[in-house]
């Protein structure tokens, strides 16, 4: 394939993606005002997620038109838009003419009609629940696009279902990267360049077929993520509400820290394995460019917060940090079949693959395999199945934790620190060596935040 004659401007943008909580009410508004405008000069590009709790909102009222209450799920949201217009009321000057309550009201009419085909199941609901959702992004990128205006700022909106080109797969689409770039690049590019701020809606996207789609939980970091690789951006920022990636979830250790720097390598794991604050698909589009990754805080604009590079080094005591998940369960398949004989785990990963269920961790003997999940949606039918190959014991109830940092697994010695520091507690399963920079091990749900707390304080309180 011929490669682009794109040229990027010699400066770089920097895109900037604002969690909910960072456009949550006026006080939040004013503040991603006062980050955008301070990075004037780095040519930035908005990424914008829904307010808090609409994403919530608009789930439940497409739930209940789709049991039948079509008054109350069209009720529901009353309650949000008001919010969005005491944003509205407090920056946008009441002469001239709103495009915002313009946008408002025809969004109230769409949202309307949708749960109203919801409750007669006209069109299909995967399709329509997209169309629904998409309306909490939709409406903060243009509300925020206003304000920013309202303050001096040349913002302009971009519509994302009209830049980022997804396949079909309604609720957790996959963006056709090649088509995307080359519309990001024909829309935003001239709009930097004559010192427009593009704001967009993240998370949300459209089909060849024009159709919304939806890129899946935490997909606003995804669009950021999928824009700064298309216009080779200097920097991707993300803000929310915590001071970067820190050493543990801070609400089970208080003393946990931010981490100055990680490896992509360790964001991803990290990300996968409990961290809220990055989506592990962000991080993909970022190690294909060369694009560094900065966390951080909305409510602390002047915080370094956490950097995410190709490589980070290694620091003194080999952890950077201690992600943790619950609400595991543990699958066990015992056959004799698996004695020296090949085809059987390809056999058992076919089922999965069926349900689309994800596996996070594995570990296998001669005769039995030992896996977890966290999404047990489809696990009856999975457990049907996996029985044609052997006994298969379910056991609800986990938590995985997993230890993170660069040259984790040729450090002598590491692993039994880890254990013997947590000696009294039983570990269910164990996951070590397939990752250069992560331990990976299963315990009891309630003995999770035991766990962290002894850690922590074993490699970062000394």
């Amino acid at each position: 394939m011929a490669k682009s004659s794109f040229v990027y401007p010699e400066n770089r943008p920097t895109v900037m993606k604002f969690g909910g909580t960072s456009v949550g009410d006026v006080a939040a508004f004013e503040r991603v005002v006062n980050v955008v405008s301070g990075q004037a000069e780095r040519l930035p590009i908005v990424v914008v997620s829904a307010m808090t709790k609409v994403t919530d909102a608009l789930l439940a009222a497409f739930e209940m038109a789709k049991s039948g209450d079509l008054s109350g799920a069209v009720a529901s949201l009353e309650p949000h838009w008001e919010r969005h217009l005491e944003v509205e009321r407090h920056f946008i000057p009441l002469e001239g003419s709103n495009l915002f309550l313009a946008e408002l009201d025809l969004a109230r009419g769409e949202i309307s009609d949708l749960l109203l085909r919801t409750s007669r199941r006209s069109l299909p609901l995967s399709m329509l629940k997209d169309a629904i959702v998409s309306y909490g992004e939709q409406l903060s990128s243009r509300l925020l696009t206003e304000v920013l205006k309202a303050k001096g700022v040349n913002a302009r909106h971009f519509d994302s279902r009209r830049l980022i080109v997804t396949d079909d797969e309604f609720g957790s689409a996959t963006p056709i990267m090649q088509e995307t770039t080359e519309l990001v690049r024909l829309e935003l590019t001239p709009a930097v360049e004559t010192g427009e701020v593009p704001v967009m809606g993240g998370f949300i996207a459209g089909n060849r077929a024009g159709e919304t789609t939806t890129l899946g939980r935490g997909g606003s970091d995804y669009s950021a993520a999928i824009v700064a690789a298309a216009l080779n951006a200097g920097e991707l920022q993300i803000w929310t509400d915590v001071t970067g990636v820190m050493t543990c979830d801070p609400r089970i250790c208080s003393d946990a820290r931010t981490i100055p720097v990680l490896s992509y390598e360790e964001a991803a794991e990290l990300a996968y394995f409990g961290a809220k604050v990055l989506h592990p698909k962000t991080i993909k589009p970022a190690v294909d460019h060369g694009i560094p990754v900065r966390v951080c805080n909305t409510f602390e604009p002047e915080a370094v917060g956490t950097m995410v590079v190709a490589e980070s080094g290694e620091t003194p005591n080999k952890i950077k940090s201690i992600a943790h998940k619950k609400g595991i369960t543990i699958l066990r398949i015992t056959s004799a079949r698996m004695l020296g004989s090949y085809g059987f785990m390809s056999a058992v990963f076919q089922v999965f693959d069926r349900y689309r269920t994800v596996i996070d961790v594995i570990s296998t003997s001669e005769v039995s395999i030992a896996l977890t999940l966290d999404n047990t949606e489809a696990v009856d039918k999975i457990v049907e199945e996996l029985r044609r190959l052997g006994d298969v014991e379910v056991d609800p109830g986990y938590a995985v934790v997993c230890v993170v940092g660069e040259g984790l697994r040729a450090s002598t010695g590491l692993a039994s620190k880890i254990f013997s520091t947590i000696d009294d507690v039983n570990i269910a399963l164990v996951s070590h060596g397939a990752s250069a920079v992560n331990l990976t091990f299963v315990v009891s749900e309630g003995d999770a935040a035991l766990v962290i707390r002894k850690l922590h304080k074993e490699f970062f309180d000394s």
